[in-house]
This record gives C-alpha cells, sequence and structure tokens, in this order.
C-alpha cells in the first residue's frame, strides 16, 4: 500500500476526505464519510471524479462530468422519476465530444496516429465530425468528414469552422454512402490516412464504459432502474450500460429507433428527421445482448417533445433528445414503473438545429419579422 493511500484511510477515520495525488485525476477515487454509517464510523467510497479542473490546459480536459436534471412539466402524470443526463454540455455541445477525444487519444497511444503526419478521416452525421474537428484542432491534425447533404446547415458551419475539410454524400444514401466515400478517400491517401471507425471502434464503447457510466452510477447513488438513449454508433446505449449494469446487473436498458426505420426492430432501413440516429444497419458498436427492449418513436412525435423541452423546461435540444424523452415517458407511464427512475440521455444542443424542420416555423417568423417604430 502506498504511503497516500495509508494516510487516506487514517484521515477517512476521523471524518476527513482526502484524494490520492497518485490515483488517475480522470475518475479519481475519493474519499467520503458513508451518510448509512453511525458518525462513529466512517467509510471508503470509490467513487467518479466529477469536477472539472479549475484551469484547464486544453479543451479535452473540459469533456464529460455533464449534470443530471430531473424533468417536471412535460413529464407531468407519469409516475416514473425521469432524469436528463445533459451531455448537450459538452464543449462542443454534443455526447460525441467524448467519443472524439478516445478514439484520436487511443490511436496516438496505439502509434497509429501523429500530428503533423496523419490525415484524420470519418463519416459522420455531424455530432462525432464536430467532436473530431475540436480535438483535431486541439492537437494540430488535418481532418476530413464525409456527411449525408440532409444534415443541418449549423453542422456543416460548425465543421468548417473548426478547421476541417467536409464533403457531402447524397442524403438517399444514409450514412452507409458517407461511410463509402470516406474509405474511398482513407484508400486516395494512402500510408497518411487514417479512419477512426465510430460505428465500429471499440475505444467509442470504452470511453463510455469508463467515464459516462461512473458518471451517472455517482450522480444518481446507484439509484437507477432504467437507462435509456437513442442509437446512433450504439457506443453510448453499450459502454455506459455495460458499465451500469456491472454495478446493477436488474438495471433495464432500453434503446430509442425512429419507427420510420425501425432496424434495431428488425424492420427495414427508411428515410426520417431524427437526425443523428437510426443510420439504417446495426452498428458494430450496438450490443444487441445487453439491451433489453427497444422502443420506435415518429419523427413527428421526436420534434414536438423537442419543442416542448424548450419552451416548458427551458431545456434545448435536437430532434434526437426529443425522442429519447418520449420513450422515457411511454416506458415510465406503464404502472409496473411507478417510483421507478429512468435515466435518458440528452445527446446534442439545439442551437445546431435551427434551420432543419425542428424550427422551421421559427426560422421563418424571424425572417419575415420587421422592426416596429420607436419614438426617440
Amino acid at each position: 500500500m502506498q504511503p497516500s493511500t495509508l494516510l487516506c484511510l487514517l484521515l477517512a477515520q476521523t471524518g476527513w476526505a482526502f484524494m490520492p495525488a497518485h490515483l488517475p485525476a480522470f475518475g479519481r477515487a475519493r474519499l467520503a464519510t458513508s451518510s448509512s454509517r453511525s458518525p462513529a464510523f466512517t467509510a471508503l467510497k470509490m467513487g467518479y471524479n466529477l469536477q472539472h479542473p479549475k484551469i484547464a490546459e486544453d479543451i479535452t480536459e473540459l469533456i464529460g462530468r455533464t449534470p443530471l436534471l430531473k424533468l417536471k412539466k412535460v413529464t407531468a402524470g407519469c409516475p416514473a422519476e425521469i432524469i436528463l443526463k445533459l451531455e448537450s454540455m459538452e464543449p462542443c455541445n454534443s455526447v460525441k465530444d467524448r467519443i472524439g477525444f478516445s478514439m484520436i487519444k487511443e490511436a496516438e497511444k496505439r502509434g497509429d496516429i501523429s500530428p503533423g503526419k496523419t490525415t484524420l478521416v470519418e463519416p459522420t452525421s455531424g455530432n462525432t465530425g464536430i467532436g473530431l474537428a475540436m480535438v483535431a484542432a486541439a492537437k494540430g491534425y488535418d481532418l476530413v468528414l464525409t456527411m449525408p447533404d440532409s444534415m443541418s446547415l449549423e453542422r456543416r458551419v460548425l465543421l468548417k469552422a473548426l478547421g476541417s475539410k467536409l464533403v457531402l454524400t447524397p442524403a438517399a444514401l444514409g450514412m452507409k454512402g458517407a461511410i463509402k466515400k470516406a474509405e474511398d478517400l482513407v484508400s486516395s491517401l494512402g500510408k497518411a490516412g487514417y479512419m477512426l471507425q465510430q460505428f465500429n471502434n471499440p475505444d467509442n464503447i470504452k470511453v463510455h464504459y469508463e467515464t459516462t457510466g461512473p458518471e451517472i452510477w455517482e450522480q444518481t447513488d446507484g439509484k437507477i432502474d432504467y437507462f435509456l438513449g437513442g442509437v446512433g454508433t450504439g457506443g453510448t446505449l453499450t459502454g455506459t450500460s455495460r458499465f451500469l449494469k456491472s454495478k446493477h446487473p436488474g438495471m433495464k436498458t432500453i434503446a430509442v429507433e425512429p419507427s420510420e426505420s425501425p432496424v434495431l426492430s428488425g424492420g427495414k432501413p427508411g428515410p426520417h428527421k431524427i437526425q443523428g440516429i437510426g443510420a439504417g444497419f446495426v452498428p458494430g458498436n450496438c450490443d444487441m445482448k445487453i439491451i433489453d427492449e427497444v422502443v420506435p418513436v415518429e419523427s413527428n412525435d421526436a420534434m414536438a417533445m423537442a419543442r416542448r423541452l424548450a419552451k416548458e423546461e427551458g431545456v434545448l435540444c435536437g430532434i434526437s433528445s426529443g425522442a429519447a424523452v418520449v420513450a422515457a415517458i411511454k416506458v415510465g407511464n406503464r404502472p409496473e414503473n411507478k417510483g421507478k427512475r429512468i435515466v435518458a440521455v440528452i445527446p446534442s444542443f439545439g442551437e445546431r438545429y435551427l434551420s432543419t424542420a425542428l424550427f422551421a416555423e421559427l426560422l421563418e417568423e424571424s425572417k419575415s419579422q420587421v422592426a416596429e417604430p420607436v419614438q426617440v
């Protein structure tokens, strides 16, 4: 036992909390007094470090540790408690910031890539590309992204603002078209090209097992009955669920997909409006064995809920977030789930959907609005 660990144990017996310096900063163990014990007895609690550094050395140190929020208004009458994991509060406003950092960091550790030498290539529906672009800018990588041209204008601008090159592919081909184009591009680059492959990259699952899962476990004090989220790559649902189920095997995992493209349910792929999920195939990173149920949600219902979340809860989020909440309420309304806790992922911030069908009416209204006269 290292001296600092022994010191921690001694301090714990006197009611003090102390964080040993030799433990990893990301998810470092914490010593705390157990509230379930008498004041005279203290226990060692292995917890997740939920604090960001006071001053970050670079933007990647601010990834993760996002807050939880309890819904109240849109869930009125629902007998279950619905909690949101606000991944919309990441540095670049989506859950994909986590995998953008993880995939690049782990590839660097293996010696597969290095800044100034490697050009990174990746197909994306937008959010993974934005997360990758943020990390690539911070680390000095050239990045080429392929994306279906049905994705929002805001996403295109964000990707270019962060310094990446964007190649659009036909919307009718979905993510399969973007993936094929990325494969062609990386092939043309030879040894200088590297494709991160978010749909199959195990570092996607790994970062959620090591960070998202422990965060939720710590934040809920282990009190969670359902974990629910949409499936894009499947990494969030798979990695987070693996960790949570290792702590609480009875917890259930719910996957959300578009009703118009019910591939996870065994149906055929089809066009839909829920950007970021429903890729039209079962991703390699989606472990169907860990999923207890798939809940389909109509695109229009998802958009209606996203608008309600903004107006009634102050939660400005994307269409897939609306889908997650619709599904959570469906599950929560079942009689057997009275008093149960459902944690749903809010994957992204609503500002990058202003030009989409989600806010189309408000966009046109704002464009046609004129200034009112003012007496001065």
